[in-house]
């Protein structure tokens, strides 16, 4: 489900750009929560946020309303990162770039081509 996820530059997805794998997910036993660990193409990449954002909105229309969904930079993998993993973690701040439209419309862009039935590894349970 987050594997066909396209890149918001590169023509292609984020397991083509090895922005995501497996080994990046993690669920918990009762699979209430799911964090993904992302990695940027570039450490200075200008774009890892609606990176992350298009990876909680796939998340959040496929999983259950109680699952506790964390996307974050993998550490050290961004010279940003703690500014970037703050803002991905704040509800309200997602949230609120989820409203701004021009953002919004890349998010859809990358989810476009995405198959939200197309599991990333058994991790998901199947979804």
């Amino acid at each position: 489900m987050i594997r066909s996820i396209q890149d918001p530059e590169f023509p292609q997805t984020l397991e083509e750009l090895k922005v995501v794998s497996p080994s990046q997910i993690f669920v918990s036993e009762d699979r209430k929560k799911v964090e993904i660990k992302l990695v940027p193409t570039v450490p200075n990449c200008s774009l890892c946020m609606v990176i992350g954002l298009s990876i909680r909105q796939r998340l959040a229309e496929a999983m259950p309303l109680q699952t506790k969904i964390s996307v974050q930079l993998q550490l050290g993998t961004h010279d940003d990162e703690e500014a970037v993993n703050k803002q991905l973690a704040d509800k309200e701040r997602v949230a609120a770039a989820m409203e701004n439209p021009r953002l919004a419309a890349v998010v859809r862009k990358c989810l476009l081509g995405a198959d939200k039935n197309n599991i990333f590894d058994q991790r998901l349970g199947g979804i």
